[in-house]
């Protein structure tokens, strides 16, 4: 991956970007649409997904196979993994 930035989400730095609608981190193997919100502190990583206007702020993780979607808010210190489903 040319120019790639890497990123440690805490198991070591793998291959991520700043989320152009907040800033925050995406791992390279997630998935977040850019109407979506990852603010600058916020975490997306492993194969999580985030949706439509979800947001995803503060110091919050959304990690494993997760999905937030719709117009969900996490925020806080939240950890949102595993197989879980976010919706609003």
């Amino acid at each position: 991956m040319e120019n790639a930035k890497v990123f440690d989400f805490g198991a070591g730095k793998v291959p991520a970007h700043r989320h152009e609608n907040g800033g925050g981190w995406v791992a390279e193997t997630a998935y977040v649409e850019p109407t979506a919100f990852v603010g600058p502190n916020a975490r997306v990583y492993d194969e999580a997904q985030v949706y439509d206007e979800a947001q995803v702020s503060d110091d919050s993780h959304v990690f494993g196979n997760a999905q937030v979607y719709g117009n969900a808010r996490v925020g806080g210190d939240a950890r949102v993994f595993g197989n879980a489903q976010v919706s609003g």
